[in-house]
């Protein structure tokens, strides 16, 4: 047999376990999340299947039957209409779970009436006996005229039995499960007449979904099988109601359910969980639990990390020959990536504490429960999925939107989620905070640090809240919803699912974070060692003169230390800085934060990475100065007064919180939204208020 490779499709409703499959099958790290809608754009990979066959994995998002209601779910219908798609599969692996077989089957039955060869994957094996679960494995694949694989990913089982039914996929049968037509025998059978060549399956999806694949002349169906909408939504309830007579008759014969073996643990426990009154008390002592952690077990590795690199820029000047190359090094690219790498600690248990959560299954829990909230706000509960990925990343938090049937909530969540608190914010509200608000504990317990951090993230989930509030009022578009939310089983999280999900994102923020860094780090060094005016040029002269003149006695650290000020204020960076100080002075910030705030519109993390670059720019390099106290000690020219105070730092936390300073999200907006109006506002209106917020509080606080 010559080397070939197959395409699979991974199909499957949310929260089946598919992505796990996935992963077992290839190898690769994908997020697993314990919570529909956490694939929102196809994924794939390669298997080998035996030393000839290879196959291509290809992991669609999650989608409950091909009645598709959501942008995501269209994903679905696309590729398995589209022959001359290059992924179009050749066969289909449909992933059910055990103790959700009957809901699940629904799409399988719709995805066998496109006669493609198909697969059976149940998974979660491992619950079968806990919850008294039994299969009659020959019935089922007799009724259901398939091949079943038995899986369970947690425990790693089944996966080298579906590899053999893959390699075997030609051998399968492609005659679907039940005749579907029979709910409006007339209408399908003039439906057949007309387009012999074509399966009828298919036509009626054209027809339900508005899509075409089929080449086929729209106008001829419109005038003459075009029904009214109420029409087409009264067949496919039809339908779905005569697939479901189907799956209830074939599990009576293939499946018994030992009813005195369940438990209502998970009943109590959601009783608990999802209480009006306790359910928010729970879900806010867990993030407060998690913010105090966040501060207390990384600040250990970040005092560490802070102190290596400061200690590596002080020996590479010290050791490496001088020059412009050794100035870049020490003063640009070490400090500038120090700046990032000193937030990894916390950044991973955030990303810890995101996926325990999510394994176990608590997320679906805190979505049910904040429907009853984001309703009276024009969002429904799946609007939590993005606004809480946004504690991440903005980018895939706005991308996994598309699993909101109605535009006007969709757009909406779209335009607030960039005010939950992201990973990228953690870096500058770490630093702050440790700046400004002392290591003090409330009752003893709670640290005062922690509760900042917690009431930061608040706030910007509140400000999302606000706006959506606004929003609703405001876009005068009609919109009516349903919220429906799979509540999972209750699973210990598994640690290799857990760590994957850590490593990456970590990996993902880091590397991501730390080109751009890198990049404008060596940018910043140029333009803060580089000037064109005399008085650049001559600084030493005019800073010398100036002590003679004032018959000030200095030593020579000193004078060093006031000519490299003096030649950064007048660098290509200073002026620029000095250009833009009037516009930020009454927020409390000089011109090296202003260049920091302008760096930090490419992404909100290079402030820290460059502020640690300007600070370093002229520096002797003989004392080991961590990034933390630089930006202590730094002070006023004038006044003399520490430049991050707490009127400052109140002003600048809240300017991070609100504005709009990440080109990327900017652009994953323009995508979604296809039109770049909404990014627009975004930027100019968020930007606008974090200045007037910031403006009010340094006035008030200074």
């Amino acid at each position: 047999m010559p080397n070939s490779t197959i395409k699979v499709a991974l199909i499957g409703n949310p929260n089946v376990g598919k992505t796990s499959v996935f992963n077992q099958l290839t190898g690769l790290n994908q997020q697993v999340g314990n919570y529909p809608g956490i694939t929102v754009e196809k994924k794939q990979g390669f298997c080998t299947l035996d030393e000839n066959t290879k196959a291509k994995i290809i992991d669609l998002p999650g989608t409950y039957s091909l009645n598709a209601s959501s942008i995501d779910e269209n994903v679905v219908i696309e590729l398995l209409l589209n022959k001359n798609d290059s992924d179009f599969p050749d066969v289909a692996v449909v992933v059910t779970e055990v103790e959700n077989l009957k809901r699940n089957l629904l799409l399988f039955t719709q995805i066998k009436d496109l006669e493609i060869p198909t697969i059976l994957v149940i998974n979660m094996a491992d619950r079968m006996a806990l919850k008294g679960i039994e299969f009659d494995i020959p019935t089922l694949e007799r009724e259901l005229k398939t091949k079943i694989a038995l899986v369970s990913s947690r425990k790693k089982t089944g996966i080298k039995e579906l590899k053999e039914l893959l390699l075997n996929y030609n051998q399968m049968s492609t005659e679907p499960c039940l005749n579907a037509s029979s709910i409006d025998p007339e209408y399908f059978d003039k439906l057949r007449k007309t387009f012999p060549d074509q399966l009828l399956y298919k036509l009626w999806l054209v027809i339900t979904q508005d899509v075409n694949f089929l080449n086929l002349d729209r106008k001829e169906i419109e005038s003459n099988f075009t029904k009214s909408h109420a029409e087409l939504k009264r067949l496919q309830q039809k339908e779905t109601i005569k697939r479901y007579q189907f799956i209830n008759d074939t599990l009576k014969v293939g499946q018994k359910i030992d009813t005195s073996k369940a438990t209502d643990f998970r009943a109590k426990l959601d009783a608990v969980l999802t209480h009006k009154i306790f359910g928010y008390v729970i879900f806010f002592g867990i993030l407060l639990l998690i913010f105090q952690l966040l501060f207390d077990w990384s600040s250990i590795p970040m005092e560490f990390i802070d102190q290596s690199f400061a200690n590596l820029s002080s020996y590479a000047k010290q050791n490496l020959p001088a020059g412009e190359l050794t100035n870049l090094i020490t003063e640009g690219v070490i400090p500038g990536i120090g700046g990032i790498v000193i937030f990894i600690p916390q950044i991973a248990f955030l990303f810890l504490f995101i996926s325990v959560l999510e394994e176990s299954g608590y997320m679906s829990r805190v979505v049910f429960l904040m429907d009853k909230i984001m309703r009276r706000f024009g969002l429904s509960g799946k609007s939590v999925v993005p606004l809480i990925s946004g504690t991440a990343c903005a980018i895939p938090a706005i991308m996994s939107a598309r699993n909101i049937e109605n535009w006007k909530e969709r757009l909406i969540t779209i335009l607030v989620t960039p005010f939950t608190t992201c990973s990228a914010r953690l870096p500058v509200y770490a630093i702050l905070i440790e700046l400004i608000i002392p290591k003090t504990r409330v009752v003893g317990i709670f640290s005062l640090q922690g509760l900042s951090l917690m009431i930061l993230y608040l706030l910007g989930f509140g400000m999302a809240i606000f706006s959506a509030y606004l929003m609703n009022k405001i876009l005068k578009m009609k919109h009516k919803s349903y919220f429906v939310v799979e509540m999972p089983s209750y699973k210990v999280p598994l640690f290799r699912n857990v760590a994957i999900n850590v490593i990456e994102k970590t990996k993902a923020f880091v590397f991501g974070a730390g080109k751009i860094i890198l990049a404008l780090s060596i940018i910043l060094w140029f333009l803060g060692s580089h000037g064109y005016g005399d008085d650049f040029k001559n600084a030493e002269t005019i800073v010398t003169t100036q002590f003679q003149a004032e018959n000030t006695t200095i030593d020579e650290e000193a004078l060093e230390d006031a000519i490299n000020a003096y030649r950064l204020e007048n660098s290509y960076i200073g002026v620029l800085g000095k250009t833009i100080e009037p516009v930020i002075a009454p927020l409390g910030y000089d011109w090296k934060i202003g260049i920091a705030i302008i760096g930090s519109f490419a992404a909100r993390e290079v402030f820290v990475g460059t502020l640690a670059t300007i600070y370093s720019v002229g520096s002797s390099g003989e004392d080991e100065e961590t990034i933390k106290n630089k930006m202590a000690s730094e002070v006023h020219p004038v006044t003399g007064k520490k430049i991050f105070n707490f009127a400052t730092g109140i002003s600048l936390l809240l300017f991070y919180a609100f504005a709009m300073q990440c080109i990327s999200t900017l652009a994953i907006v323009k995508k979604e939204t296809n039109s770049w109006k909404w990014p627009a506002y975004q930027l100019v209106i968020m930007s606008g208020f974090a200045y007037v917020v910031s403006l009010i509080a340094y006035q008030l606080l200074k």
